[in-house]
């Protein structure tokens, strides 16, 4: 067994340690695949490389780290992705959740504060072929008005709140999964609807520890 498989594996045995708190003991098939289908060692820094399928959020540079794979492997299944849809991403980083979600939906918008990183994730994108994720340096709670509404938006970074931008960006029918606290160890994954009446309902899913969402 390589380490790919290993790292599912293990993703697969903490989705159901978790899944009293989350509701969700086994994950989406479709999820599970695409997070073997990305090479997760090409979105970390070469030194890493050796640890790149370990369940574990690792540093890649500006402060910054990859998740953890059980936490990239549970929020986008929190979303429900269909093959049509469009997502919208608050925290590019390195790229690695924008390749899982193009593998799963039609389009990915990604949005990244940090200019240094959101060029290292372009570069690694395109090396690996991706040509339905969309890049943008700039504050993500301002989400990305000209491409709304969006099936669904992910959030990787830890927020003091819920962006209002964010929630009208939303489409009725729409999930957003998003880390909310004031504290990088008090965090909260919400999943929140919209109904098809503009109705939003909110779900805590599990405590998580998020870096900072960063916006000026």
């Amino acid at each position: 067994m390589d380490a790919r498989d290993e790292m599912i594996e293990t993703i697969v045995a903490e989705t159901r340690a978790t899944g009293r708190q989350t509701g969700r003991t086994r994950l989406n098939p479709r999820v599970l695949e695409a997070l073997g289908a990305v090479p997760r060692d090409a979105f970390v820094p070469d030194d890493l490389a050796d640890r790149a399928y370990d369940n574990r959020p690792l540093p890649i540079g500006g402060g910054q780290t990859i998740s953890q794979p059980f936490i990239v492997a549970l929020m986008t299944d929190l979303l429900d992705p269909e093959p049509g849809d469009r997502i919208l991403e608050v925290g590019t980083g390195c790229g690695y959740q924008a390749a899982v979600l193009a593998q799963l939906v039609a389009q990915v918008y990604s949005i990244e504060y940090l200019p240094e990183l959101a060029r290292m994730a372009e570069a690694t994108l395109t090396w690996l072929g991706y040509a339905n994720i969309h890049l943008r340096t700039g504050n993500g709670r301002e989400g990305w008005l000209e491409a709304a509404p969006f099936d669904g938006i992910i959030v990787t970074a830890g927020s003091t709140d819920v962006p209002p931008a964010l929630v009208e960006q939303l489409a009725p029918g729409g999930c957003m999964v998003i880390p909310v606290g004031s504290g990088r160890m008090g965090q909260e994954l919400l999943r929140i609807t919209k109904s098809a009446d503009g109705r939003v309902e909110r779900q805590a899913v599990l405590p998580v520890a998020f870096v900072p969402l960063q916006h000026g």
